[in-house]
C-alpha cells in the first residue's frame, strides 16, 4: 500500500476508537453559560468558547517538509451581553492556525497572538429592524460568506466564500455601520464599512492584470467604502437573526428551506496600470444560494443541502490563491444516519467546488468527503474528511481529522 492508504487507514482507525468512547460534553446544553442579573430574563451576559484541533496529512510537501502535521484550527471566546432587550454588545476574541510554523518560544509573535474577530454596539429597535457598528460580521454575497464556525456540516468553509478576507477586511470583518431585520418570512442585513488600507494582496501594481490594493495605493476618497447586503426568504421555520454566523446543519432539529441572494461591492477596490498609471478598478461579487435542512420522519435522520452561485469580479485577471475573478458554484449535502442511541450520531458529506477563471485557461475545482461523529450534538464531534484539489497539472490531496468541542 502507498504512504496515502497508509495515513487514511490510521485516521480511520484512531476515527473508529475515538467514535467507540464516551463523550465530555454535556448532552444538556440549553442555551450554555449564561449569566442572567436579577429578574428580568433580558439582562445577561452569555460566554460562547470553542476549540478544534486538527491532525493533518498532505500528499505533496515540499522535500524537506513532513506530511502531517498538528494544528489548532481555531481557539475562540464569544461574549454577548445586554441589560436590556432594546441593545446588545457582542465582542468576539481568538486566534487561528496555530501550528509549529506559527508558534513562538514565549507566546508573543504574531501567529500566536490572540486578536479582536468582532466587537460591535448593537441597538434593537423591533424585530424589523436592529441598527449596530464596530467590528462586525453582518457580511453580504452569501451564506457562506457568514457562515459560524460552530456548526459546519463540512471540516471547515469553503475557502473561496469568504470572499473579502484579508482584501479589504480583518479575517472576513469590516468596520463600519449595518442594519439588520425580518419582514415578515424576508430576512436582511446590509452593511456600509471601510475598506482596510493593508492587504494580502502585496504585488506590485501591473498592466496585465489588478491587484486588490485600492484604498492604500490611490486613497481612501476613491476607494475607502464598501457596500454589502445579504437578503434570504425563509419558506419553513424561521431562522434566528439575533446574531449573523449561519447555521451548518440543524442535525434535523429544524424544518428549514431558504432562497438567499446577495451582493459585495467596492469601488476602485483593485488597482491595474493603464499607462504606468495606478487605476481603479471596480470590485463586483454578486451570489444566489439555497439551504436546506429536513428532518426525515420520526426517525432521527435528516437531510442538509446547499447550493450557491456566485460571480466574482475582483478586476482584470485578478487572482490570488482561493480568490479569482469568475465563476463559482458550490455545494455540499450531508445525511444524518439514524440511530436509536440519542448521544452518537454519524453524519457522511459530500462537497464539490468548481470556478471558471478569467485569469487562466484551467477551471478550478475541489471535491470532499467525509463523516461527522456527533457525541452531544455540535458541543462534541469529530470529524474526518477526504479533499482533493486539482488546479490545471497542479493536485493536491488533504486527510485531515478534527476535533471540536463548544461550550
Amino acid at each position: 500500500m502507498n504512504s496515502k492508504t497508509n495515513y487514511f487507514l490510521i485516521f480511520f482507525f484512531l476515527f473508529c476508537i475515538v467514535a467507540t468512547s464516551r463523550s465530555q460534553g454535556s448532552l444538556y446544553y440549553d442555551g450554555g453559560f449564561k449569566i442572567k442579573f436579577g429578574e428580568n430574563q433580558d439582562k445577561f451576559l452569555r460566554i460562547i468558547s470553542w476549540a478544534q484541533a486538527q491532525y493533518n496529512y498532505l500528499e505533496d510537501v515540499p522535500e524537506n517538509a513532513s506530511n502531517y502535521n498538528f494544528q489548532l484550527r481555531r481557539a475562540r471566546l464569544l461574549l454577548i451581553g445586554q441589560i436590556t432587550k432594546d441593545f446588545t454588545i457582542v465582542t468576539h476574541l481568538g486566534l487561528n492556525n496555530l501550528n509549529a510554523n506559527t508558534m513562538s518560544p514565549t507566546g508573543l509573535g504574531n501567529g500566536s497572538q490572540l486578536f479582536m474577530h468582532d466587537a460591535w454596539a448593537q441597538y434593537n429597535f423591533s424585530e424589523k429592524l436592529s441598527i449596530g457598528g464596530g467590528l462586525h460580521y453582518f457580511n453580504g454575497i452569501s451564506r457562506l460568506n457568514n457562515q459560524s464556525t460552530l456548526n459546519m456540516l463540512t471540516l471547515d468553509n469553503n475557502r473561496a466564500s469568504w470572499a473579502t478576507l484579508g482584501l479589504s477586511d480583518q479575517f472576513a470583518r469590516h468596520i463600519g455601520v449595518f442594519a439588520k431585520g425580518k419582514l415578515g418570512k424576508l430576512e436582511y442585513q446590509l452593511a456600509i464599512n471601510d475598506a482596510t488600507t493593508s492587504s494580502l494582496d502585496t504585488r506590485q501594481v501591473s498592466p496585465n492584470y489588478s491587484i486588490y490594493s485600492g484604498r492604500s495605493i490611490i486613497g481612501s476618497k476613491t476607494a475607502g467604502k464598501t457596500y454589502a447586503g445579504y437578503f434570504s426568504y425563509n419558506f419553513l421555520d424561521q431562522e434566528s437573526n439575533y446574531l449573523p454566523y449561519k447555521v451548518g446543519s440543524y442535525l434535523g432539529t429544524k424544518s428549514v428551506f431558504n432562497l438567499g441572494a446577495g451582493f459585495f461591492m467596492h469601488p476602485n477596490g483593485s488597482v491595474i496600470s493603464e499607462n504606468s498609471v495606478p487605476k481603479g478598478e471596480d470590485v463586483n461579487i454578486f451570489a444566489l444560494d439555497a439551504f436546506l435542512d429536513q428532518p426525515l420522519g420520526n426517525s432521527g435522520a435528516a437531510l442538509t443541502a446547499y447550493a450557491v452561485f456566485q460571480s466574482n469580479d475582483y478586476g482584470t485577471n485578478y487572482l490570488l490563491g482561493p480568490y479569482a475573478t469568475g465563476s463559482m458554484l458550490y455545494s455540499h449535502v450531508g445525511y444524518l444516519l439514524a440511530t436509536n442511541k440519542t448521544d452518537l450520531k454519524f453524519q457522511p458529506y459530500a462537497s464539490i467546488s468548481h470556478q471558471n477563471l478569467d485569469a487562466s485557461e484551467h477551471d478550478k475545482s475541489i471535491i470532499g468527503l467525509g463523516i461527522n461523529a456527533y457525541f452531544s450534538g455540535h458541543n462534541s464531534k469529530l470529524t474526518l474528511e477526504y479533499k482533493n484539489e486539482k488546479f490545471g497539472n497542479v493536485q493536491q490531496t488533504i486527510v485531515g481529522l478534527q476535533a471540536m468541542i463548544y461550550l
